[in-house]
């Protein structure tokens, strides 16, 4: 077809996430690590957010949602592009990402695969999780596992989000989960979680993020969490698993792994030669 011979550049990546207003820079680290992992793709980066689309680009950044991002690459004339979710559990964002990839597909003469969210394969997730948990567990202290949760109950993805909580819970007695906004969220459950906290004689415990990248949420909802746990035991939150000040899903091995997993598998579905792993 005529058009297509517009289409003369090779691949493109483009990583979809969320964002974040105070931790973008874990994403262009991110970034920086896919063009390692790809040296033959070009990689981009989009956010979903509206209110941190605004609060950076008030600060005169560059960031751009993902319509936006898939516009320029396709005018750019990518022959093969693809969507990497950057999201935890495959929910609202990941649905939304979906929508917009199949829309694309419509009128682009490009050839464009969406991956699926972090956590979708039994394997690699209950590894992950067993991973984290081996890492971060003390003999004289209990997590508390916060998810962010899914605000309705009738959403895509949910057995994900209800797998890892059902998984933390079994890896070991003295773990517990709640969420921010989702089912079984802490401002319902915390006084029965405590209760059962000084039932089972814990003394110490350590509030885990369940995010990608905490921004606020860590500086808001984690410390406020910890601060109530506070008046009934010695609670803090994780420390940093890397060289980072705050602790980020992101940031660990296991997770960027599973990501880069999910973007080679859908280069080695475009038939892309040295991607397939």
């Amino acid at each position: 077809m005529k058009r297509y011979r517009h289409y003369d550049r090779g691949t493109a990546i483009v990583l979809a996430a969320f964002g974040s207003v105070i931790e973008q820079a874990m994403y262009r680290a991110l970034v920086r690590d896919v063009e390692r992992r790809f040296p033959e793709a070009d990689v981009y980066l989009s956010f979903s957010s509206r209110m941190v689309l605004k609060a950076l680009n008030h600060e005169k950044a560059e960031y751009r949602n993902l319509p936006q991002v898939l516009a320029d690459v396709d005018l750019m004339g990518y022959k093969r592009i693809v969507v990497a979710s950057v999201n935890l559990f495959p929910t609202d964002e990941h649905e939304v990402l979906l929508k917009i990839v199949e829309g694309f597909r419509t009128f682009s003469m490009a050839h464009i695969r969406a991956t699926r969210a972090i956590l979708h394969k039994t394997k690699e997730t209950s590894l992950s999780l067993k991973g984290l948990n081996d890492a971060i567990t003390q003999p004289d202290q209990a997590n508390l596992y916060i998810i962010h949760g899914v605000p309705v109950l009738d959403r895509a993805g949910l057995a994900s989000v209800s797998y890892a909580e059902g998984l933390l819970e079994r890896l070991s007695s003295g773990n517990y989960t709640a969420s921010l906004e989702g089912a079984y969220p802490w401002y319902v459950v915390k006084e029965s979680l405590i209760e059962k906290m000084k039932q089972g004689g814990v003394e110490k415990v350590q509030v885990i993020p369940m995010l990608l990248v905490s921004g606020n949420h860590y500086r808001k909802d984690m410390a406020e969490i910890t601060e109530e746990l506070s008046e009934h035991f010695d609670a803090r939150i994780v420390p940093s698993q890397s060289a980072s000040d705050r602790f980020n899903l992101i940031e660990l091995e296991s997770i960027r792994e599973m990501i880069f997993g999910n973007i080679a598998d859908e280069m080695a579905k475009m038939g892309c030669d040295g991607f397939s792993e």
